[in-house]
């Protein structure tokens, strides 16, 4: 059964597990991590999971049986960093990918995002990622436009209340 919980040290193994899955470097969209960051060592994870659950706006990790199979972040409105990745950004690692695992997710986040009042939800995805652009699409997210950023073409898209299905 999946579930969202707060980022916490007792899933380091787990999340561990996942992050290895990615390979090197600092990719899994919804986790969170910066370049400065220390995820290997027990006390490193504990700060990044500190600084994590600190921050402004909610952060989860998507798990089912013990297992991290991705991330999830809903950026609060004020947060600078909306403007440049949108509201809302997920990963989801390969073994788990095609099972509407971020579907799912998406769904919950967007039912907590109506409870704190952020509508429309903004979303920006890679214009290659077929993945994430049809779990934007499931929920009937409109695209705002297409930007040219470092090299990369990406989508930004807004889903709103009025227009998404329930997950």
């Amino acid at each position: 059964m999946l579930e969202l919980v707060r980022p916490q040290s007792a899933l380091h193994e787990a999340w561990a597990e996942a992050h290895a899955e990615w390979g090197p470097g600092l990719h899994e969209d919804g986790f969170g991590i910066a370049a400065h960051d220390d995820v290997d060592s027990d006390d490193g994870f504990r700060t990044w999971v500190g600084r994590l659950r600190a921050e402004p706006g909610v952060l989860w990790w998507i798990v089912e049986d013990g297992r991290v199979l991705g991330g999830i972040a809903l950026r609060a409105p004020g947060d600078p960093s909306v403007q440049l990745l949108g509201h809302v950004g997920y990963g989801i690692r390969p073994s788990a990918r095609g099972r509407g695992v971020a579907t799912w997710a998406l769904g919950q986040v967007l039912a907590h995002a109506a409870r704190v009042g952020i509508d429309p939800v903004v979303a920006v995805c890679r214009e290659d990622n077929a993945g994430s652009i049809g779990t934007l699409e499931h929920y009937d997210a409109v695209l705002l436009a297409t930007e040219l950023r470092e090299g990369t073409r990406l989508r930004r898209y807004a889903i709103s209340r009025s227009h998404k299905r329930p997950g």
